[in-house]
């Protein structure tokens, strides 16, 4: 997961009754994760929403800690969770239950010696599914990327977000059809935008049910921040990576991108690789050069020299202007100088 830190999680134990064991996770906030001023908002948001007992969608660009968010959002609720990500396959019996089979008995009954009387029956095994099992316990469901899932997939959800109600199939358990929900049971969803591929258009009527927070790229500090706290490099290196990643985004050459999730990936392979994000450092430079490249996919066929050269320009000005910063607050010259063997 990208974002502002990481969830610890934690299984639970078997219900009676299920055929594995019950898919929920208990969330603690890790030692790396950041909560600054711009991502406590978010969550705290989310939660007044949850408490009031509806559910809340987290909608932006890939990379922007929508997950992350949605997590620490359950977390912070203190219940179970379920998890969930959509899925181009999937069908309703997917998130409520399926019939996984049968239960034969028979009973023969040969009291009377000179009367031999059989009886058989025959039974339906069924399995619930996440969404079931997280509207019987009271879990806070996360459905990750929502919209990847076909919108009939999602039908399931509307009376249970309005009704407080999930239907059943005939077969299953419940033969009134349908089971009431838990009143603690809470929903939080992501989801990317609608031009994404793989994604598909969900329909209005649970799109009304939501509250929906748009999520956009977090301000420069919250990732420096993160970069820092997910590598582990100085904050000064991790400021200079984000202004890289920050300065190629503003520009626009792509419809998307690059993410934070680019900075984090700079910064960690930087670290391992015992380089420093300063003018002059060559292992750096190809580090930035490799996780970027990737923007030259994502445009036409003639404009990838300009996008690869605007990468290099990029990083070229952004380390210098690291290294001047660097002088202004005091620091030694030799403290910016190349490391032996990473160029001059």
């Amino acid at each position: 997961m990208t974002g502002q830190g990481e969830q610890t999680m934690t299984g639970q134990g078997l219900d009676q009754g299920d055929r594995a064991p019950a898919p929920t996770i208990s969330l603690e906030a890790s030692e790396t994760f950041v909560a600054t001023p711009q991502v406590r908002r978010i969550a705290d948001r989310a939660l007044v929403y949850l408490r009031a007992g509806y559910p809340v969608h987290f909608c932006g660009p890939a990379g922007t800690g929508k997950t992350t968010l949605a997590l620490h959002a359950a977390a912070l609720r203190g219940r179970s969770v379920m998890l969930m990500h959509g899925d181009d396959e999937y069908g309703s019996s997917d998130l409520v239950g399926s019939d996984y089979g049968y239960r034969k008995s028979k009973l023969i009954d040969n009291y009377i010696h000179s009367v031999l009387k059989t009886e058989e029956s025959m039974s339906t095994l069924w399995a619930d599914n996440r969404l079931t099992l997280a509207c019987k316990r009271g879990n806070t469901l996360v459905y990750d990327e929502f919209t990847r899932s076909r919108a009939e997939a999602n039908n399931a959800l509307l009376s249970v977000l309005e009704e407080r109600l999930l239907t059943l199939p005939r077969t299953g358990p419940q033969r009134d059809g349908y089971i009431e929900v838990h009143p603690e049971f809470r929903a939080i969803f992501t989801s990317n935008p609608e031009e994404y591929a793989g994604v598909h258009r969900t329909q209005d009527a649970l799109m009304d049910r939501l509250i929906t927070i748009k999520v956009d790229y977090f301000d420069r500090d919250t990732e420096v921040q993160i970069t820092r706290a997910r590598s582990g490099i100085p904050a000064e290196e991790a400021g200079v990576i984000v202004d890289i990643v920050r300065g190629i985004r503003k520009l626009g050459v792509t419809k998307q991108g690059p993410s934070l999730r680019a900075s984090i990936m700079i910064a960690r392979v930087t670290a391992q690789q015992g380089a420093h994000a300063r003018h002059g450092d060559l292992v750096f430079a190809e580090v930035c050069r490799d996780v970027l490249g990737g923007l030259t996919v994502k445009v036409v066929r003639g404009e990838e020299k300009d996008v690869q050269a605007t990468v290099n320009e990029i990083v070229a000005r952004q380390t210098k202007a690291g290294r001047r910063r660097a002088r202004g607050n005091g620091q030694p010259v030799g403290a910016l100088a190349a490391p032996a063997g990473k160029g001059a």
